[in-house]
């Protein structure tokens, strides 16, 4: 049964969300941008409207998750009030408590995700490390987890490109994590806010355990490294400099009978890349093989190229963040985030030093709290 300062505590914290998520100046915006989609010629300019729409949608997001909150906060005042009067148990009451906490803390976190590209679709990529094909298992065994935790959220996932191992396990995978469109059915969060959520999996990933390809039983350590960065749409501007750009086209293999074996299908967008800061160029290698239609690989390796390019100026913005940020670890692209210790059951978050010792659940994709560890230790402000 759950106290009066519980109950305080789950009240004060619906008021201080109402205040610092400014819910009254949300509605008034809703009202305003609502009215604009009731003008006769709204649908005129498709990609506006859709915009507009989009816009609508996600003031009322933040309206509708608050009123949510202050609803079960309410629901559970009034089931702490009725447990007096022995109108209901202990056990409803607890329940009520469990389902204000949820949702208050659903609300705090999304609250942590207010940068513009937080909402996007992502890609991300998985790279071996050395040592072969303990790292390629290594590497299978993450495009795994990440599979789940996406399906289990209502992401759509797409592979464009695979590279398996010589033995077993795989050289790379990249792969298009995207919320699911109408008709797709939606099931959970809908596939919102795939970038927000997996911008914290950025790094390398440490694997110890037995390994079942090692004769003498010893414990080995693997490496794999991770890359998210946002799916950028039609919406976002970057620039790709043509004069940069070149293409190669191959034979695709794998499934897809003859005609993936005659047909150069599989297309390579190379593009050479300028520093803005040190001048240096270095060369952007982006292969997509996902249909047998070499028009629409090349379509999809543009969207890549250019969502590589928007990362690229998002962590520019981001390193200059982190310098500012004093008394919280640094946080680094590309270092070592994670260690995965089989043998040890331990799963440890080396920038939180959230823990689990649960590691079949993560390796099935149980994600949210290392990713919700990571969102509330290193909160990004809207600019």
């Amino acid at each position: 049964m759950i106290t009066q300062d519980q109950l305080k505590d789950i009240l004060e914290r619906v008021d201080k969300l109402k205040h610092y998520l400014r819910i009254d100046e949300k509605q008034m915006e809703y009202e305003e941008e609502d009215l604009r989609t009731q003008a006769p010629d709204f649908w005129d300019d498709r990609l506006r409207a859709e915009e507009q729409m989009k816009k609508v949608k996600a003031i009322k997001k933040w309206i509708d998750g608050y009123n949510d909150c202050r609803l079960k906060a309410d629901e559970l005042q009034l089931a702490f009030d009725f447990y007096k009067d022995e109108m209901v148990t202990e056990e409803e009451v607890d329940h009520d408590y469990e389902q204000a906490v949820k949702a208050i803390e659903d609300l705090e976190l999304m609250n942590m995700l207010r940068q513009k590209e937080d909402p996007m679709d992502c890609v991300l990529k998985i790279n071996s490390g050395a040592g072969g094909t303990e790292a390629q298992d290594w590497a299978q065994m993450l495009m795994r987890m990440y599979m789940r935790w996406a399906e289990a959220h209502g992401y759509k996932v797409t592979i464009s490109s695979l590279l398996d191992g010589e033995d077993a396990g795989i050289k790379s995978v990249t792969m298009q994590i995207e919320r699911q469109r109408v008709g797709d059915g939606t099931s959970g969060m809908g596939g919102e806010y795939a970038y927000g959520f997996l911008k914290s999996e950025n790094g390398v990933h440490r694997l110890v355990r037995v390994s079942p390809y090692n004769a003498q039983g010893k414990r080995m350590t693997s490496f794999a490294s991770v890359f998210v960065s946002p799916l950028v749409d039609d919406t976002i501007e970057v620039y790709v400099d043509p004069a940069k750009l070149s293409w190669d086209t191959f034979r695709s293999s794998g499934a897809g009978g003859q005609n993936v074996n005659k047909v150069e299908s599989g297309v390579r967008l190379r593009y050479w890349y300028t520093d803005p800061d040190t001048g240096e160029e270095e060369e952007i290698l982006i292969e997509n093989t996902e249909t047998r239609d070499q028009p629409k690989n090349k379509e999809r390796a543009m969207a890549l190229l250019r969502s590589q390019l928007y990362d690229r100026a998002m962590k520019k913005r981001l390193e200059a963040q982190a310098k500012i940020e004093a008394g919280k670890k640094k946080i680094e692209w590309g270092s070592q985030i994670r260690s995965y210790v089989f043998d040890d059951k331990r799963v440890k978050d080396h920038r939180t030093n959230y823990e689990t010792r649960d590691v079949d659940a993560v390796m099935n994709g149980k994600l949210d709290g290392f990713i919700k560890a990571y969102l509330m230790e290193f909160p990004v402000s809207e600019e």
